[in-house]
């Protein structure tokens, strides 16, 4: 009895995680398209050229701010020493350059 049990409840979580939602670019693109109530063409170009001009403008080292939504700023990673876990190794990582990023209020649940 307790195997089955266990079966059912596996097999409710799976159902369930299949039922979640994951918005994915398409979703985004149909979800624009309906509404602004345009072509999903046309929603396809404007997304794609929003999101290359903010990838553009934090290349350049530019911040991107849209009030209340979200918060791009590049930052820069200073060089450091970390500690190889498999090892134990003390290894030095290079300075890199990363995005830094804030969701505004509208994410708040």
């Amino acid at each position: 009895m307790q195997a089955n049990s266990v079966w059912n409840q596996s097999t409710t979580i799976i159902n369930n995680f299949k039922k979640s939602k994951i918005m994915n670019k398409q979703g985004l693109i149909e979800a624009v398209a309906a509404k602004a109530q345009v072509s999903k063409a046309e929603a396809a170009k404007v997304l794609d050229a929003a999101l290359e001009a903010a990838v553009e403008a934090v290349k350049k080292g530019e911040s991107v701010q849209l009030v209340g939504f979200l918060n791009l700023v590049p930052a820069e990673r200073p060089a450091r020493l970390a500690k190889n876990p498999r090892t134990g190794a003390v290894v030095n990582v290079p300075a890199k350059k990363v995005v830094k990023a804030k969701l505004g209020a509208k994410f708040a649940l």
